[in-house]
């Protein structure tokens, strides 16, 4: 079994004096999806913003391929490989869609003709500024330029937010695709909890700054009573 590719163990993180995060451990290996999952408020995005290193941790400690990034600031992290679509998708609305893709792009198997083809749209749209685009587009945009940086890793904070339903069906394939054909991990923040767990392999569900349930991401889906008391929830189930 190959070793973990992220390890959190017993971090403790908030903001400033504030303790979001406590006693927080989990791993994720290599290939592989983690769904997490929580009611809003409970530190699922304070987890995801711990791992890229924007919180201040107070205990514990982080390991990425094998390395202590406990103390690394953001853009090491980005450099040693953990990509981030963030909730607010953080485009640059002034560069055009091709210059948002290129001016984070790292060598590797990801890079503009392997993004076009995921997202034919934004190469249809390639002249076309950041701000120029509909939601829908912009998160596309977020996606694909996280994939030019080459990610072994990927963090994916409720990256369906907001979104129509034809785009929340076409960003759910192109995780599939993009984890499948190019076998990268990933951690997924969402609130379609059904959606979520049928992108991933395994599962945490978070209570008040605290994992209080573990669990394969296909048993914790069909466990309708348990997700409706951890999660809240009740949604169709996704195809």
């Amino acid at each position: 079994m190959a070793d973990p590719l992220l390890i959190l163990d017993d971090v403790r993180a908030g903001y400033g004096e504030a303790i979001v995060l406590d006693g927080v451990s989990l791993d994720i290996a290599p290939d592989a999806g983690l769904a997490v999952l929580g009611r809003n408020g409970v530190g699922k995005s304070t987890l995801m913003l711990t791992i890229m290193g924007h919180t201040n941790l107070r205990r514990g400690r982080i390991v990425f391929d094998g390395k202590d990034v406990t103390r690394l600031p953001p853009h090491q992290r980005a450099l040693a490989g953990i990509g981030w679509v963030a909730q607010e998708r953080e485009i640059f609305p002034s560069l055009t869609v091709e210059e948002n893709l290129t001016v984070a792009a790292r060598a590797g198997r990801w890079d503009l003709a392997a993004v076009n083809k995921l997202f034919p749209r934004l190469e249809e749209r390639r002249a076309n500024k950041g701000n120029q685009l509909s939601g829908g587009e912009q998160q596309m945009l977020a996606f694909a330029r996280a994939l030019m940086t080459n990610p072994k890793l990927l963090i994916l904070d409720e990256p369906l937010e907001g979104l129509a339903p034809i785009i929340v069906e076409e960003l759910t394939g192109v995780v599939r695709q993009m984890t499948a054909d190019r076998g990268m991990a990933f951690v997924l923040v969402e609130q379609h909890a059904d959606v979520a767990l049928s992108l991933t392999q395994k599962a945490v569900v978070i209570e008040r700054g605290r994992i209080v349930h573990r669990d394969d991401s296909a048993r914790l889906r069909g466990d309708r009573e348990l997700l409706d008391r951890f999660v809240g929830l009740k949604v169709a189930k996704a195809d």
